[in-house]
Order: C-alpha cells, then structure tokens, then sequence
C-alpha cells in the first residue's frame, strides 16, 4: 500500500491546494503519471505519483488547502488487498468541530416554541464551490445543470461571464481587484524570503569566483548557429548549463543534497535554473539528466520549461529534483552574482554577463570577451579545494566546447 501525500514542491512551502484529480479509485497508474493538479504560491503544479498500482481510495476533495505531508489518496499494488480503515473523505470547506450539546428546550406556562424556517442548501459540487468563491460568484444566483439541479463547474462559470458584461469596462480595475491580483506574487516573495532566510541561517556559505575566456565558445556557437534554422538556434545558456553538468561529472560532491547531516550525493545531474515570472517572483525549475543529453535536446527543454513555469504549468518532479541550480543574470547587465543555495541543495553556480576585458596569455596582451561565474557552496559538504577544483573543470569543459556531445 502506499499512501499519497500532499508533496513538498520546496523547502519554501508548507500547503497547497488540490484543484482537481485526474484518476479516480479503481483506476491504474504508473510511476511518473500526472494524478493531481495543485495550487501553489509557485502556480498551479500538475502532481507526478511515484508508485505503480490502482487506486482504491481518495481522501480528499478538490478545493481543500492542507499542509504539506496530508494523505491524499490510498494506492495499491495489484492483488494487494488494502486492510486500513476507510477514512472520512475531506471535502471542500470542512471543518473540525466538538459536537454540540442539545439545547434545552424551554417549557413554561405561555410559550410557544418559534417556528424554525428550514434554510435552503445549495447542492454544489466542492470544485463548483471552489470556483464560485475564487470569482465572487453567489451559489444562489447560479441555475445548476448537474443530476437533480446540482450545480457544477461550467455552470459558475457561465453564470460569471453573464454577470460580467454587466460590469464596469475592464480598465476600470478597483483596488480590491488589483490586490486580489497581486496575492499570488506577493506570496511567492513571502515563501522565497522564507526559504532564503532558512538558507543564511543553517547553511555555512564559501564563495569562489573564476574568469573564464569566451572566445572559443562563443565562436563555436556562431559557427554551430549559421548551420542551423532561425528556430533551432542555440542560446550562450545551454553552452553554460552543459558545461556545469560535465564539470560536476568531475566533482560530484557539489550534486546533492545536505540531509540528515550528511552529503548525500545523487547519481542523476538534474540542474535547476533560475527563471524570473512576469508577474514578479522566481522559479528554478529543472531540467532532467543534463549530462545524458545533448545541446540539440537541451535547448526545446529550456525553452518549453521557461514557457511552462511563467504560465503556471509545472510538474512537481520538476520543482523537487534539482541537484543544484545555476542563475544567469548576464542578460540583465550584471557582471558578477553571488546566490544563495537552495536548501537541501549544497550548490549554486553563478554567470554574470560576458564583457571585453585585457586579457594576458604567453606574455602577449590581448582584448577577449571575458565571463565570471561563481560558485556558493555549503562548508558543510565541501571545501574551498573542491570548490576550486569545479570551477577549474567548468573552464576546461568551456574551452573543449566542441567535444561535447
């Protein structure tokens, strides 16, 4: 039996949101099925399940907010017969209470018990109710469509684009609309400030930086450029996120992860990076097995991430298994960044922009574009000696760019 948990997408958060199911009991899955879809301050995060075998229980409904490590569902392997009791279903809106005790009921000479008016129950489905309260709709206005008049999703909203011609022009947007609007955003900050804030305060940060000369892969890249299709052209980004995953081949101990007090270093390189939103905020999600793959592969997964994680449509697996995160601020006109590692993570490497330099080399003085990355790595799992030995592979693997795939 194994027991789906509401998953921890990061170290910044602590609760979530089920939007919807995409199994129901009885129904097969298989390691790396999407079966949930949830609502994070990241965005809305489709849920990977990490078992083979069938569902025989969902304990929650959509439209409930629980924390991380809530039991959401019951999957067993086949033949597996499932001893634990059945648990209450948690629907949308419930709550914990202590029963309470009966009212007494008043009996002297002259009264007469007031006539209690039964109040009508809107008979909605819990996604129904989530919707209805997300767009300010009243249950009551809306004609459901559902078995016996129950009102469903569609039914909200379509009562919600009725009620909307009747509204104010949309430029008209009152300050209530703008922070309702900018409640996610202001969330994501909170959660990374939060995350950030753990980072400084348990990890012993060392910081190294190293220049590296540019030329050759930069006039590689042109050279591989011209060959190409305007759409398959490669970005200076997978040159650098390559480059990281072969010099990690070299020093392993900077992919993984600081738990349990211990390094525990992981087979697969799967590097995060960093990505601002267009809505404020920053995601790192990650690219699976850099270093299995070539630069050709690298560039669609780059791009179909970026596009994915600044639309809200990320998978959990993507959230949780970064190894180590590189961020680039070079397009953003800064020289040098200095971050900080994303716990449990033991590294992070930075790119600053690449800039014309003097550059001496065999006594001859010469002007070369000129790039500075730098490593954040936590003293607890390395030291300034390995530290000094990736950046000196990073470089290497820079220069031999055209032995990369």
């Amino acid at each position: 039996m194994y027991e789906f948990r509401m998953p921890s997408l990061g170290a910044d958060m602590k609760a979530a949101t089920l939007i919807d199911w995409k199994i129901k009991p009885g129904d097969k899955v298989n390691r790396g099925d999407i079966i949930a879809e949830l609502e994070t301050e990241k965005g809305d995060i489709d849920v990977e399940v990490f078992e083979d075998g069938i569902v025989d229980q969902i304990l929650v409904e959509p439209g409930n907010k629980l924390p991380v490590g809530t039991i959401l569902a019951i999957i067993k392997q086949d033949g597996e017969e499932v001893e634990a009791p059945e648990k209450e279903l948690i629907t949308a809106g419930t709550k914990e209470a202590k029963p309470k005790a009966p009212e007494p009921k008043i009996s002297r000479p002259g009264y007469q018990e007031p006539e209690i008016k039964e109040k009508h129950r809107v008979r909605a489905s819990p996604l129904a109710k989530k919707v209805a309260a997300d767009l300010g709709i009243d249950l009551a206005q809306v004609k459901g469509s559902g078995p016996g008049g129950a009102i469903e999703k569609a039914d909200v909203e379509r009562t919600a684009a009725e009620l909307k011609k009747e509204e104010k022009p949309p430029e008209m947007v009152s300050p209530k609309e703008k922070e309702v609007g900018a409640e996610r955003p202001a969330g994501m900050r909170q959660a990374i400030a939060a995350a950030m804030s753990r980072s400084n305060r348990e990890i012993p940060h060392y910081y190294l930086e190293t220049t590296i000369d540019m030329t050759q892969p930069l006039k590689w890249l042109e050279m591989e450029n011209k060959k190409r299709d305007i759409k398959k052209r490669l970005l200076p980004a997978v040159i650098l996120m390559k480059a990281v995953a072969k010099a990690l081949t070299d020093v392993p101990e900077l992919n993984g992860y600081w738990q349990n007090d211990q390094l525990e270093i992981q087979d697969g390189i799967h590097i995060g990076f960093a990505i601002s939103l267009r809505q404020g905020g920053l995601i790192a999600p990650a690219i699976h097995h850099v270093d299995l793959k070539r630069m050709d592969e690298l560039m669609p997964d780059m791009l179909d991430l970026t596009m994915r994680a600044r639309s809200g449509k990320l998978r959990s697996s993507e959230l949780t298994d970064s190894t180590i995160t590189i961020t680039n601020l070079g397009d953003r006109g800064v020289e040098t960044v200095y971050g900080v590692i994303y716990p449990p993570q033991v590294a992070l490497v930075g790119f600053g922009k690449v800039t014309e330099r003097p550059w001496a080399e065999n006594g001859m003085l010469d002007v070369r574009p000129v790039l500075t990355a730098t490593l954040s790595a936590d003293h607890r799992a390395t030291d300034g000696h390995k530290g000094a030995l990736f950046l000196e592979a990073l470089n290497r693997h820079l220069q031999d760019i055209e032995n990369y795939d």
